[in-house]
């Protein structure tokens, strides 16, 4: 376990702070950061240990708790509370976990279960809220003059969005809000999701890679195709690029349209992208209902910490 700048005396404190503890359940770790929220949230602690999925539903809630308990000790404060950030999402009606990636979580009771075992109050949500949440609250987001509503798009693996309204996570009466990633802006392109023409389609990492290669026979992983196109060394990385370009300005223009927030942040592997900035702004003053895009679009501020400061901000 690290701790963060506290020195001896404020580590003797512990027990008398307001301290946020949060969980960012990973396909490869968990994660615990503990902020001190009357310090500016600065972080007291943080650790990890491997989420080790295989090992089962049960292995892992097991995991978790000696975790807790073990920072517990360490730290001298146990929390009352505790955040947690995951793929997926809790169905309001049953309490069970669904359209979650950790297939061990799938149609599991993780949140009530994990309560009972720590005996305390565990709030979860979709990890890419939790990427919204700490961007609005710490992030770019909260950089921004009067920003009530703050919209963290992820762009990755997968497309995924969190909507954030006056500091707190905006989960809509079936806890889908912000899943644009899903909204149907096409009849090509079949979606993990069973449908067809979702913008995730469209991109995120593995589709753009998906599109060049049925244009030349040949794999090439995203920042490769992107440096061609760069380079105009390659006619279909360049058509690759354009295609980018082109529907994040859909992407991002729907969003505008129909929710006009304050602020966009985008996160993800693609966040990296500084063409997203220039040109991919340009193409969302094409979709708008304005002649300019008065919105910020920003790039994210935490880097890895979003989902982790996230969780313990819920």
């Amino acid at each position: 376990m690290r701790f963060g700048s506290a020195n001896k005396t404020i580590f003797n404190k512990l027990c008398f702070m307001n301290l946020l503890w949060g969980i960012d359940l990973g396909g490869t770790k968990v994660e615990c950061a503990v902020l001190d929220a009357d310090n500016d949230y600065k972080e007291v602690a943080r650790d990890r240990i491997p989420a080790n999925h295989k090992e089962g539903y049960n292995t892992l809630l097991q995991n978790i708790a000696q975790f807790i308990e073990d920072l517990s000790s360490k730290l001298g404060s146990r929390p009352t509370k505790l955040g947690i950030g995951t793929p997926g999402i809790i169905d309001e009606q049953s309490g069970l976990m669904i359209n979650c990636h950790n297939t061990c979580l799938l149609n599991k009771p993780f949140k009530q279960d994990l309560s009972d075992l720590l005996g305390l109050e565990v709030r979860v949500a979709n990890d890419a809220n939790c990427f919204a949440l700490a961007e609005a609250v710490l992030g770019s987001g909260s950089g921004v003059k009067d920003a009530r509503m703050v919209f963290g798009v992820i762009m990755g693996t997968g497309v995924g969005g969190g909507l954030v309204l006056d500091q707190k996570v905006w989960n809509g009466k079936n806890r889908i809000a912000a899943e644009f990633g899903h909204t149907v802006i096409s009849d090509q392109n079949q979606c993990n999701c069973g449908r067809t023409g979702c913008i995730e389609t469209f991109i995120s990492g593995p589709s753009l890679e998906k599109y060049y290669e049925s244009r030349t026979g040949e794999f090439k992983k995203l920042k490769y195709i992107i440096e061609l196109a760069r380079n105009k060394e390659d006619d279909i990385a360049v058509e690759t690029f354009n295609r980018l370009i082109k529907y994040f300005g859909k992407a991002m223009g729907n969003i505008i349209n129909m929710l006009d927030p304050d602020v966009i942040v985008i996160g993800g592997g693609l966040a990296n992208i500084d063409e997203l900035y220039q040109e991919g702004i340009q193409a969302v003053a094409e979709e708008i209902f304005m002649d300019e895009v008065r919105t910020p679009i920003l790039r994210p501020k935490l880097g890895g910490s979003a989902g982790v400061y996230g969780a313990a901000f819920l």
